[in-house]
């Protein structure tokens, strides 16, 4: 049965792709490679200092270096970043590269996941702090989604992630890989 070059996992924030690529990796062997994570580990700032510092476009510049780079290799699981797919280089380059499966959520579970994780001291992720003020992270998600949303339903395929947990998610994504072609 022939495998992906590699297995990408795309979708906006808080829909799981960073925990579902490590059991991805766990039951490949491949290894997970955060895009996220290899910004910051090049750059030797946060996220947040680059969006502070650098604004947007300077963060989206170095993302679709990081993501041409990840792509070029094979048999990696990739965590791509929230809107790494809407960029139309890097979405074609992804699509190209390997399985592209989106992880998706209501815009109620992702707040409340982004809630619980950042510990309830707001939004401390920086696109969600919005650009009118007073605008409430529910709102932002919303109009983020509603952006995105032709951009993650080109991905091979679409996974919620609402009312599953990330092993069934890990699951279907292998019998995607098993029964799909790729």
């Amino acid at each position: 049965m022939p495998k992906p070059k590699n297995i990408i996992l795309v979708g906006f924030m808080a829909t799981g792709k960073s925990h579902v690529g490590r059991i991805l990796s766990e039951k490949t062997g491949w290894p997970l490679v955060d895009a996220d994570d290899e910004i910051v580990r090049r750059t030797g700032k946060s996220i947040q200092c680059i969006f502070d510092d650098d604004g947007e476009t300077a963060f989206r510049d170095l993302e679709r270096l990081v993501i041409a780079d990840l792509c070029a290799e094979s048999q990696r699981i990739i965590s791509a970043g929230g809107g790494a797919f809407v960029d139309a280089a890097n979405r074609e380059l992804m699509l190209a590269s390997g399985l592209v499966v989106c992880l998706s959520a209501t815009p109620e579970t992702i707040c409340s996941r982004v809630e619980e994780a950042d510990g309830g001291t707001g939004p401390v992720r920086p696109l969600l702090a919005g650009d009118k003020p007073g605008e409430n992270p529910l709102e932002r998600i919303e109009s983020l989604l509603a952006q995105r949303a032709n951009a993650y339903a080109q991905a091979h395929h679409t996974l919620e992630t609402d009312s599953i947990t990330p092993q069934q998610v890990a699951e279907r994504i292998l019998e995607l890989c098993r029964f799909k072609g790729f």
